[in-house]
Protein backbone atom coordinates (compact mmCIF):
# COMPACT_ATOMS: atom_id res chain seq x y z
CA UNK A 1 0.00 0.00 0.00
CA UNK A 2 1.07 3.68 -0.81
CA UNK A 3 0.10 6.51 1.74
CA UNK A 4 -0.44 9.48 0.47
CA UNK A 5 -1.74 12.70 2.21
CA UNK A 6 -4.54 14.59 1.79
CA UNK A 7 -4.40 18.47 1.40
CA UNK A 8 -6.76 21.45 1.75
CA UNK A 9 -6.43 24.74 0.18
CA UNK A 10 -4.38 25.81 2.64
CA UNK A 11 -1.99 23.34 2.09
CA UNK A 12 -2.60 21.96 5.12
CA UNK A 13 -2.57 18.10 5.89
CA UNK A 14 -6.08 16.62 6.28
CA UNK A 15 -6.41 13.28 5.80
CA UNK A 16 -4.28 10.31 4.57
CA UNK A 17 -5.81 7.87 1.38
CA UNK A 18 -4.26 4.50 0.97
CA UNK A 19 -3.18 3.22 -2.97
CA UNK A 20 -3.13 -0.26 -3.61
CA UNK A 21 -0.46 -0.54 -6.21
CA UNK A 22 -1.89 -3.40 -7.56
CA UNK A 23 -4.98 -1.70 -9.08
CA UNK A 24 -2.16 0.11 -10.98
CA UNK A 25 -0.34 -2.95 -12.17
CA UNK A 26 1.63 -3.62 -9.51
CA UNK A 27 4.58 -1.98 -10.66
CA UNK A 28 6.44 0.37 -13.03
CA UNK A 29 7.18 -0.90 -16.21
CA UNK A 30 10.10 1.44 -17.88
CA UNK A 31 10.13 -0.01 -21.34
CA UNK A 32 6.63 -0.13 -21.99
CA UNK A 33 6.18 3.42 -20.48
CA UNK A 34 8.85 4.59 -22.82
CA UNK A 35 7.11 3.45 -26.00
CA UNK A 36 3.75 5.08 -24.61
CA UNK A 37 6.30 8.64 -24.43
CA UNK A 38 7.18 8.23 -28.16
CA UNK A 39 4.08 7.59 -29.24
CA UNK A 40 2.40 10.55 -27.43
CA UNK A 41 5.47 12.29 -29.08
CA UNK A 42 5.55 11.53 -32.55
CA UNK A 43 1.82 11.91 -32.79
CA UNK A 44 2.43 15.36 -31.87
CA UNK A 45 4.68 16.04 -34.69
CA UNK A 46 3.11 17.98 -37.94
CA UNK A 47 4.85 16.22 -40.44
CA UNK A 48 4.47 19.14 -42.74
CA UNK A 49 8.18 19.78 -43.33
CA UNK A 50 8.78 19.44 -47.43
CA UNK A 51 11.87 20.98 -49.68
CA UNK A 52 12.09 20.63 -53.60
CA UNK A 53 14.23 17.92 -55.03
CA UNK A 54 15.91 18.59 -58.34
CA UNK A 55 12.29 17.15 -59.50
CA UNK A 56 10.33 19.91 -58.11
CA UNK A 57 12.60 22.64 -59.42
CA UNK A 58 11.69 24.38 -62.55
CA UNK A 59 14.32 24.06 -65.64
CA UNK A 60 15.74 22.38 -68.41
CA UNK A 61 17.80 19.30 -67.34
CA UNK A 62 20.19 19.87 -70.78
CA UNK A 63 23.57 20.59 -69.57
CA UNK A 64 24.54 24.43 -69.13
CA UNK A 65 27.68 24.43 -72.15
CA UNK A 66 29.44 21.89 -73.31
CA UNK A 67 31.66 19.14 -71.18
CA UNK A 68 35.18 21.12 -72.99
CA UNK A 69 37.08 24.15 -74.17
CA UNK A 70 34.84 27.08 -72.37
CA UNK A 71 37.24 27.15 -69.68
CA UNK A 72 34.95 26.88 -66.90
CA UNK A 73 34.08 24.16 -64.63
CA UNK A 74 32.29 21.42 -65.88
CA UNK A 75 28.54 22.02 -65.14
CA UNK A 76 25.39 19.88 -65.53
CA UNK A 77 21.89 20.88 -65.80
CA UNK A 78 20.78 24.54 -64.05
CA UNK A 79 18.24 22.11 -61.91
CA UNK A 80 21.96 20.30 -59.64
CA UNK A 81 22.01 20.27 -55.96
CA UNK A 82 25.36 22.40 -56.18
CA UNK A 83 23.97 25.20 -57.67
CA UNK A 84 21.83 28.32 -56.38
CA UNK A 85 17.86 27.69 -56.54
CA UNK A 86 18.55 24.09 -57.64
CA UNK A 87 16.71 21.07 -55.75
CA UNK A 88 17.91 19.97 -52.31
CA UNK A 89 19.65 16.91 -51.90
CA UNK A 90 17.96 14.16 -49.78
CA UNK A 91 14.91 16.29 -49.70
CA UNK A 92 12.45 16.64 -46.86
CA UNK A 93 8.68 15.42 -47.64
CA UNK A 94 5.74 15.18 -45.83
CA UNK A 95 5.08 12.16 -44.02
CA UNK A 96 2.78 10.93 -41.29
CA UNK A 97 4.91 10.52 -38.10
CA UNK A 98 1.46 8.53 -36.35
CA UNK A 99 2.24 5.49 -34.08
CA UNK A 100 -0.33 3.06 -32.64
CA UNK A 101 -0.78 0.75 -29.32
CA UNK A 102 -2.82 -1.47 -28.27
CA UNK A 103 -5.89 -0.41 -25.68
CA UNK A 104 -4.47 -2.05 -23.08
CA UNK A 105 -0.69 -1.09 -23.58
CA UNK A 106 -2.43 2.22 -23.29
CA UNK A 107 -4.35 1.30 -20.20
CA UNK A 108 -1.24 -0.10 -19.07
CA UNK A 109 1.40 2.51 -20.00
CA UNK A 110 -0.99 5.62 -17.81
CA UNK A 111 -1.28 2.96 -14.60
CA UNK A 112 2.94 3.07 -14.99
CA UNK A 113 3.34 6.45 -15.04
CA UNK A 114 0.47 7.55 -12.60
CA UNK A 115 2.29 4.66 -10.26
CA UNK A 116 6.11 6.07 -10.76
CA UNK A 117 4.38 9.74 -9.77
CA UNK A 118 2.80 8.28 -6.51
CA UNK A 119 5.97 6.17 -5.79
CA UNK A 120 8.62 9.14 -6.53
CA UNK A 121 6.21 11.49 -4.25
CA UNK A 122 5.39 13.81 -7.43
CA UNK A 123 1.67 13.31 -7.03
CA UNK A 124 -0.58 15.34 -4.54
CA UNK A 125 -4.33 14.64 -3.80
CA UNK A 126 -6.28 17.72 -2.83
CA UNK A 127 -9.58 17.08 -1.08
CA UNK A 128 -11.62 19.78 -3.66
CA UNK A 129 -11.45 22.06 -6.34
CA UNK A 130 -14.45 24.91 -6.48
CA UNK A 131 -14.74 27.85 -7.99
CA UNK A 132 -17.56 29.80 -8.13
CA UNK A 133 -16.19 32.17 -10.47
CA UNK A 134 -12.94 31.72 -12.42
CA UNK A 135 -9.97 32.86 -10.40
CA UNK A 136 -6.30 32.80 -11.91
CA UNK A 137 -4.63 34.53 -8.38
CA UNK A 138 -7.07 31.99 -6.23
CA UNK A 139 -5.29 29.07 -8.09
CA UNK A 140 -2.02 30.70 -7.81
CA UNK A 141 -2.22 30.30 -4.81
CA UNK A 142 -3.37 27.37 -3.94
CA UNK A 143 -0.31 25.58 -5.92
CA UNK A 144 1.80 27.76 -3.77
CA UNK A 145 0.71 26.07 -0.53
CA UNK A 146 0.89 22.91 -2.04
CA UNK A 147 4.67 23.73 -2.62
CA UNK A 148 4.06 23.31 -6.79
CA UNK A 149 6.50 25.79 -8.36
CA UNK A 150 7.21 23.33 -11.44
CA UNK A 151 5.17 22.07 -14.51
CA UNK A 152 1.89 20.45 -12.86
CA UNK A 153 -1.15 18.27 -14.15
CA UNK A 154 -4.49 18.47 -12.66
CA UNK A 155 -6.81 15.36 -12.65
CA UNK A 156 -10.27 16.08 -11.88
CA UNK A 157 -13.49 13.86 -11.58
CA UNK A 158 -15.61 15.35 -14.22
CA UNK A 159 -14.44 18.85 -16.97
CA UNK A 160 -14.77 21.84 -14.24
CA UNK A 161 -14.91 25.12 -16.84
CA UNK A 162 -14.55 27.35 -13.85
CA UNK A 163 -11.21 25.02 -12.70
CA UNK A 164 -10.23 25.12 -16.26
CA UNK A 165 -10.48 28.86 -16.81
CA UNK A 166 -8.36 29.48 -13.51
CA UNK A 167 -5.77 27.85 -14.66
CA UNK A 168 -5.24 28.18 -18.38
CA UNK A 169 -2.97 31.43 -18.05
CA UNK A 170 -0.81 29.69 -15.61
CA UNK A 171 2.50 28.36 -17.66
CA UNK A 172 3.10 24.53 -17.62
CA UNK A 173 -0.09 23.99 -15.96
CA UNK A 174 -2.38 21.79 -17.51
CA UNK A 175 -5.61 20.10 -16.67
CA UNK A 176 -7.78 16.74 -17.35
CA UNK A 177 -10.30 15.01 -16.53
CA UNK A 178 -9.07 11.52 -14.99
CA UNK A 179 -10.72 9.52 -17.74
CA UNK A 180 -8.90 11.00 -20.21
CA UNK A 181 -5.37 10.77 -18.54
CA UNK A 182 -2.65 9.36 -20.05
CA UNK A 183 1.21 8.55 -20.02
CA UNK A 184 2.58 11.29 -22.57
CA UNK A 185 0.72 14.07 -20.28
CA UNK A 186 1.33 12.62 -17.24
CA UNK A 187 5.15 12.33 -17.82
CA UNK A 188 5.30 16.08 -19.69
CA UNK A 189 4.28 17.40 -16.26
CA UNK A 190 6.45 17.33 -12.81
CA UNK A 191 3.43 17.11 -10.65
CA UNK A 192 0.61 15.59 -10.86
CA UNK A 193 -2.09 16.74 -8.45
CA UNK A 194 -5.62 14.64 -7.86
CA UNK A 195 -8.74 15.89 -6.23
CA UNK A 196 -9.92 13.38 -4.01
CA UNK A 197 -13.08 12.27 -6.13
CA UNK A 198 -10.25 11.77 -9.21
CA UNK A 199 -8.33 9.58 -7.53
CA UNK A 200 -11.41 7.43 -6.07
CA UNK A 201 -12.47 7.75 -10.07
CA UNK A 202 -9.30 6.31 -11.33
CA UNK A 203 -8.80 3.64 -8.80
CA UNK A 204 -12.11 2.11 -9.64
CA UNK A 205 -13.11 -1.04 -11.89
CA UNK A 206 -14.87 0.46 -14.57
CA UNK A 207 -12.76 3.08 -15.20
CA UNK A 208 -9.28 0.58 -14.79
CA UNK A 209 -10.59 -1.17 -17.43
CA UNK A 210 -11.04 2.12 -20.24
CA UNK A 211 -7.80 2.69 -21.82
CA UNK A 212 -7.19 6.29 -21.83
CA UNK A 213 -8.97 8.12 -25.26
CA UNK A 214 -6.75 9.99 -27.14
CA UNK A 215 -6.93 13.56 -28.29
CA UNK A 216 -7.13 15.41 -31.71
CA UNK A 217 -3.02 16.26 -30.92
CA UNK A 218 -2.19 13.33 -30.45
CA UNK A 219 -3.83 11.64 -33.27
CA UNK A 220 -1.95 13.93 -35.08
Amino acid sequence: MIEIPVYNREGKQIDRVQVDESLLGGKIRPALLKQAVVMYHANRRQGTAATRNRGRVAGSTAKLYRQKGTGRARMGAVRTVIRRGGGVAFAKQTRDFRQRMPRKQRRLARDSAVLAKLTGQDALVIDELRFETPKTRDFAAILGNLKIDRSCLVATEQYDVNVYKSLRNLPRVDMLEVTQLNAGDIMRRRKLLFTRAALERLLRPETQAAAPTATDEERG
